[in-house]
């Protein structure tokens, strides 16, 4: 009777234990990261030193392992490149150069291969270089989009995946550096922490919190011959915008250019990129879940195909023209019709004086005909300082012929 008391009881203590449930801390960490009190994320700041101990304690909190040199961390250093005027709070060290440190955790199924998760942290502090923010006065760039809402998606996989799709191991690495030249992850990839050759593909994350439109951008679909069927197969809810090439300005080149597969995942750029006005209350919430449930079910699909085969990609950015010359217009890098849709015309430039705006289609420039954002380029390569140019933009079903004067 004894014994059978002690059954039942066992059996109660197992029926009323809690399964494990994914958490959804999304806006959550996005707030912490992009609030004023981290002044930008620097790398090689305070702000960029609390924005990696706050990933650090995430990653404990999910019950990730260390997997950085110094416990979650991988330090680096730089020298810096600022102008005189610039009033940078870098930490700096007794050479005179910067540390910025990636955040490093594993989930370690004991699986043969490993999958790489990533998303930068940094961002552009009160501005410097990077910065499109013209005002005097100086204001904290948060980069809640940039890249906040990519970290944000880092964690909320990892809490997705603990326990489950067990086929492989998940390192996540939360980059510092990015914004100064992929230089976190360019370090990542000559300094493993673990054997890279058991790697089977990378994901990335950079710029995520402003779907619009379903328009969803994954580079890198051509670096392994499965990627673009899985991508078709599991979308339901977006309008993907597939580019093969494995080179572009995030992270994952630093992975692809080491022969690895890659995956980039991108909303687009807007108006409020590398401005302070790149603030949290701007930010899709519900989209950037759809994205994470998106990518858990790639990578669910992918738990049972070893390790990947890589495959080189055409370089676009090779053939990319030089030109001394600019618009002043940004680029609707999510537009997949004909011509080069105009998302942005910045103030005091040729464009915006010859009268073209935000939504206009650009489909000819000097009687050349534009179908798409590199026959733009091409065609600005041709033009020089003091040219006048007819162009013809696309305005809501309506061709209308400008002339615009650089």
């Amino acid at each position: 009777m004894k014994n059978l008391i002690i059954l039942i009881f066992l059996s109660l203590l197992v029926s009323c234990a809690k399964e494990y449930k994914p958490e959804n801390k999304i806006k959550e960490d996005v707030s912490f990261l992009a609030d004023d009190k981290l002044e930008g994320r620097q790398t090689g700041t305070p702000g960029g030193e609390k924005a990696s101990e706050y990933i650090k304690n995430r990653f404990e909190s999910l019950g990730l392992t260390p997997k950085g040199t110094d416990g979650f961390y991988q330090s680096f250093s730089f020298k810096p490149k600022t102008h005189p005027h610039e009033e940078v709070k870098f930490t700096e060290n007794s050479d005179g150069t910067i540390t910025g440190r990636n955040v490093v955790g594993f989930i370690d199924n004991k699986a043969k291969n490993t999958v790489i998760i990533g998303a930068h942290f940094d961002h552009l502090g009160y501005g410097g270089d990077g910065s499109l923010y013209r005002d005097s006065i100086k204001a904290i760039h948060n980069g809640a989009d940039d890249n906040a809402s990519g970290v944000a998606l880092l964690l909320n996989l990892a809490s997705k995946l603990k326990n489950t799709n067990t086929n492989n191991n998940y390192v996540f690495i939360a980059f510092s550096g990015e914004e100064m030249g992929l230089l976190g992850s360019n370090y990542f990839v000559k300094n493993p922490t673990f054997n890279i050759k058991e790697v089977s593909y990378m994901i990335n994350m950079d710029m995520v919190g402003r779907l619009k439109d379903s328009a969803l951008a994954v580079y890198g679909t051509g670096t392994s011959p499965i990627f673009k069927q899985t991508l078709k197969s599991h979308n339901n809810d977006f309008k993907l915008i597939m580019k093969e090439s494995g080179v572009g300005p995030s992270d994952h080149t630093s992975f692809y250019l080491a022969d690895l597969p890659v995956l980039h995942f991108f909303t687009g750029q807007h108006r409020d990129y590398h401005k302070p006005s790149d603030d949290t209350e701007t930010l899709n919430y519900e989209g950037m879940e759809s994205i994470s449930n998106y990518i858990f079910n790639i990578i669910s699909d992918l738990n049972d195909n070893g390790k990947l085969a890589f495959r080189k990609t055409k370089n676009e950015s090779e053939e990319t023209p030089r030109y001394k010359v600019s618009m002043g217009v940004i680029p609707d890098y999510m537009f997949d019709g004909k011509g080069m849709k105009i998302d942005g015309v910045s103030e005091g430039k040729p464009a915006i004086k010859a009268g073209v705006k935000k939504g206009d289609i650009l489909v000819q420039f000097d009687g050349e005909k534009i179908t798409d954002m590199m026959g733009y380029m091409k065609a600005l390569a041709k033009t020089k300082k003091g040219d006048k140019k007819p162009i013809v933009v696309n305005r809501s079903g309506k061709e209308v012929t400008l002339t615009i004067e650089f």
